[in-house]
């Protein structure tokens, strides 16, 4: 399940290599096989919970969200892949649900996702992430504060997923790329470079080919 609109045109051509058929859903796109789907985009929490909730009726039971995140702390660099632990919730979706205190992923299927990772050439960190509904009131102070607390980067998802895939009994996993760098002084969000570009495209198309051959 990938959140971001730029990864439609990926979708789209990865589905059509692997001979998945095109169902509705909502204003985002589902792609399937008998036991193999891609889904997106679906940015926020709301509209990600509404696929959510969507694919699981439909007999979704393991879901690896594919997404963005702006890094809190230098440790983690642009173009770096961060497989997240717990979640810090500052979105209204999750309410709604029997939120715990602190979401989180399924533990068995996040650390298959890790192993992937590194198996595959791709080092990929570890840490909390702070889910927010409000993307530019990502303040200075927020970055700060979040960052000395040992909360690594920011998206708009991620905690709303959790939950809700722990409310409804399936696993849920994610892995998200660093689009930007939020504890310098000044922005540098990388969406438009090359590199970043062909880095996204390079790890949607890695984790499509491993879950083809986990769940199929």
């Amino acid at each position: 399940m990938a959140a971001n609109p730029s990864d439609v045109p990926r979708l789209r051509k990865l589905a059509a290599e692997h001979s998945l058929k095109q169902h509705f859903l909502f204003h985002s796109g589902l792609y399937s096989s008998d036991h193999f789907f891609l889904a997106g985009p679906a940015v926020g929490a709301p509209m990600a919970v509404m696929c959510l909730e969507k694919l699981i009726a439909l007999g979704a039971k393991d879901i690896i969200l594919y997404g963005w995140c702006g890094s809190l702390v230098p440790a983690l660099k642009a173009l770096d892949i961060l497989v997240p632990t717990w979640a810090l919730s500052e979105e209204g979706t999750s309410g709604h649900y029997e939120a715990g205190d602190r979401p989180q992923p399924d533990p068995e299927l996040r650390h298959r996702l890790a192993v992937h990772c590194r198996r595959s050439g791709r080092a990929c960190s570890a840490g909390p992430v702070w889910t927010t509904d409000a993307p530019y009131r990502e303040t200075r102070a927020k970055v700060q504060q979040y960052g000395a607390e040992g909360i690594v980067a920011v998206d708009m998802e991620y905690s709303a997923l959790c939950t809700v895939a722990a409310y409804r009994g399936v696993r849920l996993a994610a892995c998200m790329l660093v689009s930007d760098e939020l504890w310098r002084p000044h922005w540098q969000p990388q969406y438009s470079r090359p590199e970043f570009r062909a880095r996204s495209g390079a790890v949607l198309r890695s984790l499509c080919s491993w879950l083809k051959g986990q769940f199929e």
